[in-house]
C-alpha cells in the first residue's frame, strides 16, 4: 500500500484505535446476550457482591463459564470487581439497563440481534455476490427475539402510550370492534390487546407457521376467545372493509411486497377506520440517518436480515431504514389521505404512524 503525501498519521491512529473500541463493543455485545439468556444479569441483581461461584449457584450455571463471563463484564466497564474478597458486583444503575426488571429499558435484550445475525453472515455474504436473499426459516431464535422486543416496546406500552395515538381508539375498543395485527409475530400484542378488550375481536397475520403456533399457544393459555390467528400473506388480505382498526408492529419494511400491503390494509379498513403503523425511525436520507444513536446498528440489521429476507421472497428488498419520508409517500400512494407521526419517549428506535382514509 503506498501512502499518500497528504496522509496523516494522527487521524489513522484515532482511526484504529476507534477500530479496537468496535472490536471490544461487539465482543460485549455477543457476552451482553448470553449474560441476558442465562439469566446472569438476574441473577447478579439479586445479589450484593458475589463470588463466581456464589453467582453460578444462584443462576443454576457451572462456575467456570461464569467466572470466563465475569472477565468480560469487569474489563468492559459492566461489573465491578473486589479483589481483596474476589467478589462481583452489578451496579444499580447498570442493572437498570440489563435486567428483566428493566422492562423497556432492558438493552440486553437487543444485544442478542448480534449472534442471531452473525449466525447468517456467511449466507449473506452469497448473496452479496450472487444477489438474491436468506429466508426467514435460516434465522434460528428470530420470532422469539422478536417477542422479546415486542414485549419492551410495543406490549408493555400498548394501552397506556400507543393505542392512545389513534383518537377514540380506546373507547371503540372497549365497546367493541374488528382488529388486524398484520405481521403478528408470536402475537403478543394482538394476545395483550385481546386480553385488555374483551368486547373486541382480534386477528393477526403472519407468514411463519412457527410464529402462528406460538400465538396460538399463548392465546389458549391464556384463554382468549376472541383473538384468531392465521398463516396468510398479508399483501393479499381478499377482505374490503372488515376491520375498524388494523395494526402492524415494526412489519411492513419486511415485506416483499411493502406497497402492495399497504394498500390492501387501506382497502381492509371501514370508513372511518385507522391504521396504526409502528416502524424504524429513519429519514430516507443516510446522512440525516447518522443522527440516530442506533443508526450503525439499524443499517446492520436492515442489511443482515430485513433487506435479505424481502429479497428472498422476489421483494422489493425495502429495508428497515426505509425511512418516514418514503413511508408518507407509500401511504399516500395507497390511498391513506391523512397520517399523522408521532415519536414516544420509551422506543427510541421507532416512529408511529396514524393513518386514515377520507371517509
Amino acid at each position: 500500500m503506498t501512502t499518500p503525501s497528504d496522509f496523516d498519521s494522527a487521524r489513522a491512529a484515532a482511526f484504529a484505535e476507534r477500530v479496537v473500541g468496535i472490536l471490544n463493543g461487539g465482543a460485549l455485545s455477543l457476552m451482553l446476550s448470553i449474560g441476558h439468556r442465562a439469566g446472569l444479569f438476574d441473577a447478579m441483581a439479586r445479589l450484593a457482591f458475589a463470588t463466581s461461584q456464589e453467582l453460578a449457584d444462584e443462576a443454576g450455571l457451572e462456575e467456570r463459564y461464569v467466572r470466563e463471563w465475569l472477565g468480560a463484564m469487569v474489563t468492559g466497564g459492566i461489573a465491578e470487581y473486589d479483589p481483596h474478597g474476589r467478589r462481583y458486583r452489578l451496579p444499580a444503575e447498570h442493572a437498570a439497563s440489563l435486567t428483566r426488571d428493566s422492562a423497556a429499558g432492558n438493552l440486553a435484550t437487543t444485544a442478542q440481534w448480534i449472534a442471531l445475525l452473525g449466525s447468517v453472515e456467511d449466507r449473506v455474504l452469497e448473496c452479496f455476490e450472487r444477489g438474491g436473499g436468506v429466508p426467514y426459516a435460516a434465522y434460528d431464535r428470530f420470532h422469539q427475539v422478536m417477542a422479546e422486543d415486542s414485549n419492551q416496546t410495543v406490549v408493555s406500552s400498548l394501552r397506556s402510550a400507543i393505542l392512545p395515538l389513534v383518537p377514540g381508539a380506546i373507547a371503540a375498543l372497549e365497546r367493541g370492534i374488528d382488529v388486524l395485527d398484520v405481521g403478528c409475530g408470536s402475537g403478543r400484542a394482538v394476545n395483550e390487546m385481546a386480553a385488555a378488550f374483551p368486547r373486541s375481536r382480534f386477528t393477526g397475520y403472519d407468514l411463519s407457521t412457527e410464529a402462528i403456533a406460538a400465538a396460538r399457544a399463548e392465546a389458549r393459555e391464556r384463554r382468549l376467545a376472541n383473538a384468531s390467528f392465521e398463516v396468510r400473506d398479508v399483501a393479499d388480505l381478499a377482505c374490503a372493509a372488515c376491520f375498524d382498526l388494523v395494526t402492524a408492529f415494526d412489519s411492513i419494511h419486511d415485506q416483499a411486497d411493502p406497497a402492495g400491503v399497504l394498500a390492501a390494509i387501506a382497502r381492509a379498513l371501514r370508513p372511518g377506520g385507522a391504521f396504526l403503523m409502528q416502524d424504524i425511525a429513519g429519514t430516507s436520507n443516510v446522512q440525516r440517518d447518522a443522527a440516530h444513536p442506533l443508526a450503525p446498528f439499524l443499517y446492520t440489521v436492515s442489511c443482515l436480515h430485513c433487506t435479505s429476507v424481502s429479497l428472498a421472497a422476489g421483494g422489493a428488498g425495502l429495508g428497515a431504514m426505509w425511512g418516514a419520508e418514503t413511508a408518507r409517500r407509500m401511504l399516500d400512494d395507497a390511498g391513506f389521505t391523512k397520517v399523522d407521526l408521532h415519536e414516544l419517549p420509551h422506543d427510541a428506535i421507532n416512529l408511529y404512524y396514524v393513518a386514515r382514509k377520507e371517509a
